[in-house]
């Protein structure tokens, strides 16, 4: 007896639940065939009843039954239209963050069906982040319509939007004569049409000159410290890519500590490992100039040879230590993401972060170089190493101390390069070239020059690579840089002094 009462209640319940929805909708939901379930969402969708959400919720999930009570199965053609019926429904949540959502799930998928339901949606939105869109999807659904009125309508609203997929069916829609006979509806989409392209064409340029300068600040990061050292003692250290792997493990290394011991505070060690990635190239670098560089100074080819050799020690060092495969060094939280600033474009705050730390690293070392003692040693060195030592320079300690500073720096550099490249034994060998291409057009020596070398090659290397490919990309920048030095040896800025060379 309980349990008959227990039932007759929860059918009571059930009926009083869907007592707004017609019963020959949530029958017809039932039915075996795809087209007769599809209409009944159609229809479902058309009441804009709230209740109706909770229907198709239970129709997804396959928890609502028949009259027979048994359960209704779907295919995944219908599972699709559900999940757009649902989108279309949520458009009158209370919460603008699905609200939000919501359009953004409709703009990938339109139907003509979801027309009436977006225009009560529209007419009764406010969020300045949400009309805008709902505008364009409700286009994307009337653009189509009998009325000629309302696909004029349409044709101009697509205008303000940003979305490739957009543009490419506004230049479709403007050659369908036979679908379009309108001669002014098809001139309206193409020009809305091109002002769709032109946002993507500004959009796209934005993204290549933010890229190029993210790709800048990086290659400013590894040839600061190759411009000081080679500056200073005219050495071709083929072992500065290895520094810059040495401070990516590092950060790897302080990450780990991190997890293990302050796993609270694991967002932050990449600010902890600004100082030890310092500290650890430079030690190395150190090492390296006080135990091989030295004794090879005055002897350029040896020196590059015996770097090289330097630099496939730290590589096998680095597979001993760490193993061969790479190793993941994760973003922390509030370097995560990505900012939108135009449509269709989003900046990574990790590059973001990364260029600002290259300005900062810049700073830094401005300051050092100009307002310092050791600066205006390594200056003067620099100029003319016989002279200075004759006033009293200590030009071997000046040596081994610039030397630990441009390793230091590539350390930095290698900090900044953990965030958005693989970390392994072999990441430094991509950045060297690069490095020594950016030392040589910005001048010896030159802090200037390494800037606008190190940016101006970043841009024009992302802008070839959209025109050609990376690897003609390349090819074409080497191709410049020869015919750069053919013209201006001395590189974008020489150094002033009477005597240049030793």
């Amino acid at each position: 007896m309980k349990r008959l009462v227990f039932i007759a209640l929860f059918c009571w319940f059930a009926v009083a639940a869907h007592a707004a929805i017609d019963p020959a909708l949530l029958q017809q939901l039932g039915a075996e065939e795809s087209d007769d379930k599809i209409a009944a969402i159609d229809a479902l969708v058309k009441t804009g009843d709230p209740e109706a959400l909770s229907i198709l919720k239970q129709l997804d999930e396959g928890t609502l039954k028949d009259a027979g009570g048994e359960d209704i199965t779907i295919n995944n053609r219908v599972r699709g239209r559900i999940g757009e019926a649902m989108a279309a429904l949520r458009l009158f949540d209370p919460d603008a963050t699905v609200r939000l959502a919501a359009v953004k799930e409709l703009l990938g998928n339109v139907d003509a069906g979801m027309a009436p339901m977006m225009e009560k949606a529209l007419a009764a939105e406010t969020d300045a982040r949400i009309k805008p869109l709902l505008k364009q999807a409700y286009a994307l659904a009337t653009v189509r319509d009998a009325d000629p009125a309302k696909r004029m309508a349409a044709v101009k609203a697509l205008a303000a939007s940003g979305d490739a997929n957009i543009k490419t069916m506004l230049l479709d829609y403007y050659w369908d004569k036979a679908a379009e006979p309108d001669l002014q509806i098809r001139r309206a989409a193409f020009a809305s049409y091109l002002e769709v392209k032109q946002r993507l064409d500004i959009a796209d340029f934005v993204g290549k000159v933010f890229s190029g300068l993210s790709l800048g600040s990086i290659l400013l990061l590894a040839a600061l410290g190759l411009a000081i050292t080679y500056g200073v003692m005219g050495v071709i250290n083929m072992a500065h890519g290895e520094l810059l792997m040495i401070g990516a493990y590092a950060t790897y290394g302080m990450q780990s500590l991190f997890r293990a011991w302050l796993p609270g505070y694991l967002d932050w060690y990449v600010l902890a490992a600004v100082p030890v990635a310092f500290f650890a190239a430079a030690a190395v670098g150190i090492l390296l100039e006080r135990t091989v560089i030295r004794r090879l100074y005055g002897r350029p080819l040896e020196t590059l040879l015996a770097t090289w050799g330097l630099s496939l020690i730290l590589i096998q060092a680095a597979r001993v230590f760490f193993g061969a495969q790479n190793v993941e060094v994760a973003n922390p939280t509030w370097m995560s993401g990505g900012i939108e600033v135009l449509p269709n474009i989003v900046l990574p705050l990790n590059r973001i972060v990364i260029i600002g730390f290259s300005l900062f690293v810049l700073s830094l070392v401005w300051v050092l170089m100009n307002k310092t003692r050791l600066g205006m040693f390594v200056r003067a060195v620099t100029q003319n190493r016989p002279m200075a030592g004759c006033v009293g320079v200590p030009t071997s300690r000046v040596d081994t101390l610039a030397f630990g500073l441009g390793a230091g720096i590539a350390g930095l550099g290698g900090v900044a390069l953990s965030q958005i490249a693989n970390v392994g034994p072999d990441m430094g060998q991509g950045y060297i070239v690069d490095s020594f291409l950016v030392v040589v057009v910005g001048g010896v020596g030159q802090l200037a020059g390494a800037v606008w070398a190190a940016l101006g090659l970043g841009v024009i290397a992302k802008f070839l690579e959209g025109w050609t490919g990376a690897v003609i990309a390349k090819i074409a920048v080497l191709v410049f840089v020869i015919i750069f030095i053919q013209r201006r040896p001395q590189g974008l800025f020489a150094l002033k002094g009477r005597f240049v060379e030793s």
